[in-house]
This record gives C-alpha cells, sequence and structure tokens, in this order.
C-alpha cells in the first residue's frame, strides 16, 4: 500500500507534515535568492553553525527551534559585521566561522552526551528525527516561516534587482548593503526551519536543492519561486510518507525521513537537469536547420 493505515491520524506525523511543510515553503522562496546571489556556501556555513545552537538546546532542555534559529542569526550577523565584500573574502569568513561553529557543536555535543546522557542528540541535531518534533515548536515555527516570507515579500522588488544587478540597484536608489543584511537573517530563519526538521547537515539540501531544480526550469523569478516551493514541499511530504510506510517494510525499524527527504530533492533534480539538456539540444538542433 502506499498509505499505510493510521498516517493522518499519528500526532507525531501531523506535527512533521506541519512543521516540515512550513520549512519547504520558507527555504523554497528563499532559496531562490540564496541561488541568485550566490549564498550556497553560506546557507551551507549557517546550518551547519546552527546546529552548535540545536546542541545547546539540548543540553539547557529549552525548544530546539530557538536553539537552531539564536545560532544562525549570531552567524548570519557577525558574517555581515565582518565586512568582507569581494567573493574570495566572503568565502575565507565563511570558511572560518563554519569550522569554528561546528567546533563548538563537537563541544556542546560531547556535553550533552556526559552530563545529560542524550545519547540520541548528535544525530537529531545533525540528521533530524521529525517524528520526534514537540508539538511546541509547531507556534514557533510558524512565527518565523510568516516572518522570513513577510520580509521576502517586502524585499522581492529591491532584492530581486540587487540580486541581478547590484550596480543597477546602486543607481536606483537601492540601499544594497542593507537589502543583503535583511536577506542573510532572512537566509538564518529559513535555514533554522530547515535544520529543525532534516537536520542540520541535511538542511542545505532543502533550501538549495528545490530552488536550483526551479531555476533550471525556467528564467522567471516568481515561477521559480512557485516552482521550488511546490517541489520542497512534495519532497518533504513525500519522505515523510515513505518513512512512515517503511516501519512495515522493517517492522520496528522505519527508515529516516531526512533520508527520503534528500533522495526525493535528488531525484526531482535529476529529472529537471535532464529535461534541460534536452531542451538545449532541441534548441540547437533547430537553430541549426534554420541556418542551413
Amino acid at each position: 500500500m502506499i498509505l499505510e493505515p493510521g498516517f493522518f491520524a499519528s500526532t507525531p506525523v501531523q506535527i512533521a507534515l506541519i512543521v516540515g511543510g512550513g520549512a519547504a515553503l520558507v527555504s523554497g522562496v528563499v532559496g531562490v535568492f540564496a541561488v541568485l546571489r550566490g549564498q550556497s556556501f553560506a546557507g551551507h556555513a549557517f546550518a551547519d553553525i546552527s546546529s552548535s545552537g540545536g546542541a545547546v538546546s539540548f543540553l539547557l532542555g529549552i525548544n530546539p527551534l530557538l536553539g537552531f534559529l539564536g545560532m544562525a542569526v549570531i552567524a548570519a550577523g557577525g558574517m555581515e559585521l565582518a565586512g568582507a565584500r569581494l567573493a574570495r573574502e566572503r568565502d575565507l569568513v565563511t570558511g572560518i566561522a563554519l569550522g569554528a561553529g561546528l567546533g563548538l557543536t563537537a563541544l556542546l555535543l560531547y556535553f550533552d552526551v556526559t552530563t545529560r546522557s542524550t545519547t540520541g542528540v548528535a544525530i537529531t541535531v545533525m540528521f533530524g528525527s521529525m517524528f520526534s518534533i514537540p508539538a511546541s515548536v509547531i507556534p514557533l515555527a510558524l512565527a518565523v516561516g510568516g516572518a522570513a516570507l513577510a520580509v521576502s515579500a517586502v524585499l522581492y522588488r529591491p532584492l530581486l534587482l540587487a540580486s541581478l544587478s547590484p550596480e543597477l540597484a546602486r543607481v536606483a536608489g537601492v540601499r544594497v548593503r542593507m537589502i543583503g543584511l535583511l536577506q542573510l537573517l532572512v537566509l538564518a530563519f529559513a535555514v533554522a526551519l530547515s535544520a529543525v526538521t532534516v537536520g542540520a547537515i541535511l538542511s542545505t539540501a532543502l533550501l538549495i536543492g528545490p530552488a536550483a531544480t526551479a531555476l533550471s526550469l525556467t528564467d522567471r523569478p516568481a515561477s521559480a519561486i512557485a516552482a521550488a516551493v511546490a517541489i520542497g514541499v512534495g519532497a518533504v511530504w513525500g519522505g515523510i510518507l515513505l518513512a512512515y510506510d517503511s516501519f512495515y517494510w522493517t517492522p520496528g525499524h522505519g527508515w529516516p525521513v531526512s533520508f527520503f527527504i534528500v533522495s526525493l530533492v535528488f531525484l526531482f533534480y535529476l529529472l529537471a537537469t535532464i529535461q534541460e539538456r534536452r531542451r538545449k539540444r532541441r534548441r540547437k538542433a533547430a537553430g541549426c536547420r534554420g541556418g542551413s
């Protein structure tokens, strides 16, 4: 069966569908701008750095989203204050911050295990555990997601112009640096939501994968955002369904939700890439026939 009994009646499944779907929605919107602005590495760094916040949340017994969000926002602010403008400088600052964040995560996870005996916390923080997300996460997740979407809507036109042509944006009076800072903060929000669902290590796949897939299908930003949201939500909900069904494949040992989500994202990207190559070959063949 595709839909095993009790799927929609399961409380963990309901929470996973709400939080995961919200994370995919925000990631689809924010991810398109991250790809356009060349911030894929920054998104990956935010995700890994935020893992230290996730480790802190388990150590202190607070809402895990608060930990992921707090550390991701600190990372965004710190990288902006570093003042790097050239791509090489930004990558250098990002790489150093990434290494420092992961080192802090290792220390905090050690404290988690030795002081609180939470042996599964490393897997939860780094790779996610969607069926164990507490219901207390939902209100904060909806608030964070709503804020990210609201800011993205307000910034849409100036951010799009600044992403495609920073020089033209400056001529038009757009405060490019302020727009960039706000975009980094929104990116941190999206990363935190993804981290609490699929884990810090894999959250980049949910942030960048659907967006890259959508941009390979269309050149129109609005259409790309809509496609990225559809692909991301489809991958998350499909992954939750497959993970739930996997309990019936190997009774008592369901497969990780994150594995299915990332696999579906990769599959969608692969299919889109194949379709894009076919489209380019057809255009090239049509051009050759027209030229002859």
